[in-house]
């Protein structure tokens, strides 16, 4: 396969409220737009051959921004969407708590069994996201892929290519506007970044 740039996407209006903000489509702050233009700036001499991005907003204008520099089009993509936490939308963890305690019991616990009231069950949101991987397939080994996605879907993309046990994916930290770097194989994926943010100081 190829070399693949995972991108998380700036700092945005309302990440920093703690609320659950999987699948709603909130716009990047002035912060997660300078975010962006570092990125830019940082993978400007990377060659890039492709770009996917989560079709919501954070995702895909952070994507256009580095796209600027590159003369490629972004494939956005519902697939790499972050989990729709359903009837959690816009709640804190204490509302959440109050309204939903045998989800947030389960999400303390990090259990498999976790299903969010009206949105996804981990086991959903990782297929959605296992079926992008999909696309990938057709890129030879020298072409780099940059996606740019959310928290959630590019870990799991991570224990996807590395072969590891879905539970692990809570246990990465990707941080805003950060970049991690897989380099795929036919025998499997090594992992040779993971969190970098020193474009950002």
């Amino acid at each position: 396969m190829s070399k693949l740039i995972l991108v998380r996407h700036g700092d945005n209006k309302l990440d920093g409220s703690g609320r659950y903000l999987g699948s709603s489509d909130v716009k990047l702050s002035a912060d997660g737009l300078k975010q962006a233009e570092r990125l830019r700036d940082c993978l400007v001499t990377q060659k890039i051959d492709a770009i996917y991005s989560s079709n919501l907003q954070r995702a895909s204008v952070t994507a256009e921004i580095i796209a600027s520099k590159h003369q490629l089009a972004v494939t956005t993509c519902a697939e790499l969407r972050e989990i729709n936490f359903g009837k959690l939308e816009g709640l804190t963890f204490d509302e959440a708590h109050q309204l939903y305690p045998e989800v947030t019991r389960l999400w303390v616990e990090k259990s498999s069994a976790l299903q969010y009231p009206g949105g996804e069950s981990l086991d959903e949101f990782y297929n959605r996201v296992s079926s992008f991987a999909g696309r990938l397939k057709k890129y030879a080994s020298e072409e780099t892929i940059l996606i740019v996605a959310h928290s959630g879907s590019l870990r799991l993309l991570i224990c996807q290519f590395l072969g590891i046990e879905l539970w692990h994916w809570r246990q990465f930290r990707l941080d805003f506007a950060s970049l991690s770097i897989l380099d795929t194989y036919p025998q499997g994926a090594i992992l040779s970044l993971l969190n970098a943010i020193s474009h950002l100081a």
